[in-house]
């Protein structure tokens, strides 16, 4: 039988993996900030074909079956590649020519509204009140680390670009994941993204840029290819399988946190007050949001008494 506690520490547990993914990505913004004048589609077509590579040989060690997709898991599967990976880099770096980086990742701070209404539509059930309720507070935090800047008609088009592809990338999977599993639809999306990459790279780029790239960056590269692609993309898709991707849209909340704490670390300076209480707003939402409801203990009956006495309206609670 299990107990109340039992039960939570399970439910927290299933979260850690897409907690310890958001952090990763994170800490990506500071590495990120090295590729600034690096060619971006031959930048990330190597980044996408190493993590493709690097994934592989993990799937092979940890046992895990990668299988070839049919029929229209191939469209859910090229939606993810060509709107989650390509589209959202393009937009990102399009969209600071006419905003302030802040604009763009105030927008991606409304993915967790987004995955908490569309979400549970295509895992066919109904939007969890509890997490509709914290996803505003975990944008408000969001909005406060991040702050808000200056841009122009063409930057909010760019921004909202940028919010649709960041949704796109788990809302996409949600269809493919019970069959192919966190590993199988990591490594399609990556190879696939990486073929869209490598033609857009050989189109607009010099087929000398790969030569370009410093020390520096080719360091950069090998860490997200590793850490923020390879290991971020199947932490995180586990998650999404295992607790839906509304709840799990909460924790792209913590991305934000990540990289204002990994700035701090590298030089950026104390962060601002609004930065503190933006924390703190953050951190109460993701509490609010993903801590598992509470279930009454089970309830022995006494003689006399149906054996299903006392367990009505524990349904719901039993899918958390």
């Amino acid at each position: 039988m299990n107990t109340p506690s039992a039960s939570a520490s399970a439910s927290w547990a299933r979260l850690v993996p897409g907690m310890v993914g958001m952090t990763l990505v994170g800490s990506s913004v500071s590495v990120s900030r090295t590729l600034v004048d690096a060619p971006l589609f031959t930048t990330q077509a190597v980044r996408y074909t190493a993590a493709t590579a690097i994934l592989l040989v993990m799937a092979r060690v940890a046992g895990a079956r990668v299988l070839r997709p049919r029929g229209r898991e191939w469209l859910w599967l090229v939606g993810i590649a060509v709107s989650g990976l390509v589209l959202f880099n393009v937009a990102v770096v399009r969209g600071v020519a006419h905003a302030e980086p802040a604009v763009i990742a105030v927008a991606v701070a409304s993915v967790p509204l987004v995955l908490g209404v569309l979400g549970p539509v295509l895992e066919r059930r109904a939007p969890s009140r509890q997490v509709l309720l914290a996803a505003p507070v975990v944008m408000a935090g969001a909005v406060l680390v991040e702050g808000t800047g200056r841009t122009d008609a063409a930057g909010v088009a760019w921004a909202a670009l940028a919010l649709g592809c960041e949704a796109a990338f788990t809302l996409l999977a949600v269809p493919v994941l019970r069959r192919h599993s966190p590993w199988g639809v990591s490594v399609h999306a990556m190879w696939l993204a990486a073929v869209l990459l490598a033609v857009l790279a050989a189109v607009t780029e010099r087929p000398s840029a790969v030569g370009e790239l410093s020390g520096v960056q080719w360091a950069a590269v090998g860490y997200l290819a590793l850490m923020v692609t390879a290991v971020a993309f199947v932490l995180w898709y586990s998650t999404v399988r295992a607790v839906g991707s509304g709840r799990a849209g909460l924790l792209t909340g913590i991305a934000p946190l990540a990289a204002a704490v990994v700035g701090t670390a590298f030089g950026g300076g104390t962060p601002r007050p609004s930065v503190w209480l933006g924390i703190v707003v953050l951190t109460l939402g993701l509490v609010g949001g993903i801590s598992p409801r509470r279930v009454p203990a089970v309830q022995i009956p006494a003689a006399g008494h149906p054996a299903g006495a006392g367990r009505a309206g524990r349904g719901a609670d039993a899918k958390l």
